[in-house]
């Protein structure tokens, strides 16, 4: 009797050892299960307890908290459009042959402003905006422009010089090689940064939503639950925040697969 077939007969027609374990549902499920007891047991008594969090999340919910939801994703949204569109505009303006030279000092600029915080952005943008959306769009289409701006440039830099030597081997211009090597060859790469850089926008929604509560939004809620010491309040909306996030970190997953599904090809393989 052959090795395979011993081992078939000890652990059945047909079963695969590793399909169990090494599914990702299986694995996500055993770390979810781990988490989940740790926060059960957790001696620390002032953490409230998952039945407590979600009786908060009810309550909440009765109080409005979809529509507080809905205003933050719409918002983080927004931004999300217009820090991409002004990231990748400076970004092949940079790598023009007309205009280059004059915005690579801008992109130098701008990717350094994601080491300053909002904060001491506040009045200037209050003085610049006013109040209200447009405090908080600008805000954070600011700071969500520095972190994609940045990580737009890597991409750009990182293309291999053997595709500008091919484009030019078949005698493109510079603006072909531009359009074709540049724009449309990292087309897939630029809209997983913008999926990755999504995530920024969350966690900074809260202090720009505290700054302008006008318009109301999550942040508000979490300002007013942690002022109060609502413990378990604040979990509620934090974990509202992490399943909305992951949602939308899942369609734009999901968009990318569909939009670009070459992208894909080399991971297939192996």
């Amino acid at each position: 009797m052959s090795t395979a077939t011993a081992v078939k007969t000890k652990t059945g027609p047909g079963f695969n050892p590793g399909l169990l374990m090494g599914s990702k549902q299986a694995i996500a499920l055993m770390h979810l299960t781990f988490w989940a007891m740790i926060w059960l047991f957790v001696p620390w008594k002032i953490l409230p307890k998952p039945s407590e969090v979600w009786t908060a999340f009810l309550r909440l919910w009765n109080q409005g908290f979809a529509v507080e939801l809905w205003t933050s994703f719409w918002l983080n949204a927004e931004v999300l459009v217009l820090s991409s569109v002004i990231s990748a505009a400076i970004i092949y303006l940079a790598v023009s042959p007309l205009v280059g030279k004059h915005v690579k000092p801008y992109l130098t600029m701008v990717s350094k402003f994601r080491f300053m915080g909002l904060v001491g952005w506040s009045l200037a943008f209050t003085l610049m905006f006013g109040g209200g959306h447009y405090l908080k769009v600008s805000l954070m289409t600011f700071a969500m422009t520095a972190f994609m701006t940045t990580a737009m440039f890597s991409v750009v830099v990182n293309i291999p010089k053997e595709q500008f030597d091919h484009a030019r081997t078949l005698r493109m211009g510079e603006w072909r090689i531009v359009w074709e090597v540049v724009i449309r060859g990292t087309l897939d790469q630029m809209f997983d940064v913008v999926r990755q850089n999504a995530a920024i926008g969350w966690t900074m929604l809260t202090m720009v939503e505290g700054l302008s509560r006008s318009e109301g939004g999550v942040g508000v809620l979490l300002l007013s639950q942690n002022k109060f010491f609502k413990l378990d309040g604040i979990f509620a909306i934090q974990l509202a925040i992490l399943f909305l996030a992951l949602f939308q970190d899942f369609f734009l997953a999901k968009c990318h697969k569909f939009l670009f599904p070459y992208a894909y090809l080399s991971k297939e393989k192996h």
